[in-house]
Order: C-alpha cells, then structure tokens, then sequence
C-alpha cells in the first residue's frame, strides 16, 4: 500500500487546522474524575472536558462540515453530551471517549442527512506541485474537497472508522467501543479502507501526498 497510511494524517492535517493546546492531557482516571463532577451539576468540570475533547470533535465535524456548520455541530455535539451526561455509566473497558463519540457520530450523521451539500470535483485539478504546498486557504479547501470525494464513495463503516482514527485521534480500542466492534476487526477494516481510499483519489491528488 507504499507510504500512503502515513502519509494520510499529514494531508488531513494541512486540510483542517485547529490551535494545539500545549497542556498536559488528562489521564482516563483525571477525566473520569471530571465527568463525575460534572454530573454533579459542576459546570468547570464540564468546561475541562469541552475544552480537552474540543480539538477531536472539531476535526471530525469539520471533515464533513464547512467551517460555521462546523462549529455550529460541535456545540450542538457538547449540548448533547450535556444532556446525556447523566445517563454515562463506568464500565470497565468503555472509556469516556467512546460514550462521546457514539453521541457526536450520531449528530454528524443525522446532520450530514438533512443538510447535506452537494461537494463536486474540480475536473480539472490543480497541479500537484501546487498543491503539494497547501499554504493558502483555496490550496487546503482543493485538497479537502478531493479527500471529501473520495471519503463519500468508502463504504460507510470504512468511512466511520478513518475519521474516528485520524479526525477524532482516537486509539483502535476506544474506535472498537465506539463502533462496537472487536478490536482486530478494527484494525483489519482500517487497512482495507486506506487501500480502497488510496484507489479512490484521482492519480493527481495521489502525487501531491
């Protein structure tokens, strides 16, 4: 499959650029602390949460969103998640991460369903060179239109499991918990939907990777 599962993070991540915090992530037992504070009615705790899962959930709606609906999703995403926050449970094995992340794929795919925009093509593409710097607005929306394209045609638990990986970040076991799936059947699918996506893109925007 040459370099192509390395090199699909780093176009992604010239696509769709959010601020990186540089503080210290919070472990699991750090965020489980929060949520039962926040379940508790403590609105700081549910600020830190926001504020440590934001960069996820925003590349994910992102990805299937322009920039505003974008925006509009996530906070539709962590309403959500704050509504349901007493219904989450601990369980040994289903973290935090997961429980969110069934609730803010399930708003992204209904959105996507009633509001879903027609993205075309270019049939002329810009040249890879010029692409391949992607240091301007227009370059970065080029290349995301042509992911987007060939992202629509993967079928859909291909599709589901490449933005929970390299839109959400998150580890091939909490993508298991999310989608409810075993773990090697995960790993499995991700390999076959970065062959089939990497079949999919135009010759064109394979060169510019």
């Amino acid at each position: 499959m040459s370099n192509f599962c390395f090199q699909f993070p780093t176009i992604l991540a010239v696509s769709i650029r959010i601020p990186v915090s540089d503080s210290i992530p919070p472990t699991e037992p750090e965020i489980l602390s929060l949520v039962r504070k926040a379940q508790d009615g403590d609105t700081q705790a549910f600020s830190a949460l926001y504020d440590h899962f934001f960069p996820q959930v925003y590349r994910y709606a992102a990805f299937r969103f322009e920039k505003e609906m974008a925006e509009d999703m996530v906070a539709d995403i962590f309403v959500k998640v704050w509504q349901k926050l007493a219904t989450y449970e601990e369980r040994a094995g289903v973290p935090f991460a997961a429980w969110l992340f069934r609730i803010a794929r399930h708003e992204v795919i209904d959105a996507y369903r009633s509001k879903r925009e027609t993205v075309e093509v270019p049939e002329d593409l810009r040249d890879p060179d010029e692409l391949n710097h992607a240091d301007t607005g227009a370059k970065r929306a080029d290349v995301l239109r042509v992911v987007r394209e060939a992202m629509d045609r993967l079928p859909k638990r291909y599709r589901d499991i490449l933005l929970l990986s390299y839109m959400a970040d998150l580890p091939i076991g909490e993508i298991a918990r999310t989608l409810k799936m075993r773990e090697g059947t995960v790993r499995v699918l991700k390999f076959r939907a970065l062959e089939k996506l990497e079949s999919l893109l135009p010759p064109e925007a394979r060169g510019m990777l």
